[in-house]
């Protein structure tokens, strides 16, 4: 184990430090804790400037924390992308094993999921970080080897002041050569409950695909915002209920209620759907690989934001010229409010059986909905 840390050592930190910046592991301070592990925030002097810290303290007692600790190092320390979380260094003295990282201040995706003020676009944005930096540990071509995590799940999800996805949590991840990327691999390690890749129960095994089935069930956690696990219901899988809905085209029943309004572009909704099923698929190889994922939910996001990019601009030319006191532009907008609802809810009733939207309807569609957020701008209701 000495012999290992020697190649980190430029990250090891003085274990005062840490104390101190955590007012001595004082209860207030904890943000998390798991079966092996407690993570503490703090503020620490690094290079020069006082920094914002997640100081996590592995259980000393416990049989896997050297190896969950070594784990953790190597992968943060050779892997550097926007999305994954950031670390500062770490600190071994005393039979202590503390990995000091930048603290999120939002918390983890799981806190932060039902909140209103999360909205559609957002929460595409964060799937989108999420898939680059999986794609990243995947097939990076500056390594010799990619990484599986092994621990996706809405906890492992943190998001940054910004509201930016950071994935952690590595301390069950396994290496795997870049050239053998479909080659599997022994897994102790088998996940969440209602985030395992039903494969591993099986074989025992895992593969880059795992983490695809894991990174499926978080999509679905995303649009409907329900536990991995539904204890309410027989224990039944998020995963299953979504599949079974979606193969009947209703999955729309299931869907956070304040997001039906704000997913303005019903092609958007389609293509993260499909794209959430298909990672869910039984046989790992037709599940689709990271770069695809990527490209899709980057569409899904491209077709959202012109709804919402011109909301704004046509609300203030609205009043410009009319005012905010005309009863017959309220009207008008209840009219066209009304429409905006049947439509949509029409459009998502087909959503899994229809790929392509009649591009005229599409745009009066537009023009409906950019009204009916007019409106509620004008009043103050929004």
């Amino acid at each position: 184990m000495k012999t290992t840390m020697t190649k980190f050592a430029s990250l090891r930190i003085p274990l005062e430090d840490v104390v101190k910046a955590t007012n001595n592991f004082h209860e207030d301070y904890i943000i998390q804790h798991d079966g092996i592990s407690t993570t503490y925030k703090g503020r620490l002097l690094w290079s020069g400037k006082e920094v914002k810290i997640a100081a996590r303290r592995f259980d000393c007692k416990h049989v896997e924390g050297d190896l969950k600790f070594l784990n953790e190092i190597s992968v943060l320390s050779d892997f550097k992308h926007t999305n994954l979380v950031s670390i500062i260094g770490f600190s071994d003295e005393k039979d202590e094993k503390i990995i000091i990282t930048t603290y999120e201040a939002t918390g983890s995706l799981r806190q932060y999921i039902n909140s209103p003020n999360l909205t559609w676009k957002q929460r595409l944005r964060i799937c989108v970080g999420l898939a680059q930096a999986l794609s990243y540990l995947h097939y990076d071509e500056g390594c010799d080897h990619g990484i599986i995590h092994c621990n996706i799940t809405s906890d492992t999800i943190l998001l940054d002041e910004n509201g930016e996805a950071k994935l952690s949590g590595f301390e069950f991840s396994i290496k795997q050569s870049v050239n053998y990327k479909d080659q599997v691999g022994p897994c102790e390690h088998t996940g969440t409950m209602g985030c395992v890749d039903p494969a591993i129960e099986k074989t025992g095994d895992v593969t880059h695909k795992s983490d695809i089935y894991s990174f499926g069930v978080v999509l679905f956690e995303i649009l409907c915002d329900r536990n991995a696990l539904i204890h309410n219901e027989a224990d039944r899988s998020l995963a299953q209920l979504a599949k079974h809905l979606y193969e009947k085209g209703t999955l729309h029943d299931i869907i956070h209620p304040p997001l039906l309004n704000q997913i303005l572009s019903p092609q958007s909704l389609l293509i993260y759907s499909k794209v959430a099923y298909s990672c869910l698929n039984d046989d790992r190889a037709h599940r689709p690989d990271m770069h695809h994922i990527v490209a899709e939910l980057e569409k899904a996001l491209e077709l959202q934001l012109p709804y919402e990019n011109i909301v704004r601009p046509f609300f203030y030319f609205i009043i410009y010229f009319f005012g905010i006191h005309y009863s017959w532009m309220v009207i008008f907008l209840l009219f066209q409010y009304l429409y905006f609802l049947f439509y949509l809810k029409v459009s998502q009733n087909r959503m899994v059986k229809e790929s392509k939207l009649n591009q005229k309807t599409e745009t009066l569609r537009m023009g409906s909905i950019v009204l009916f957020f007019v409106g509620l701008d004008m009043y103050g209701i929004r």
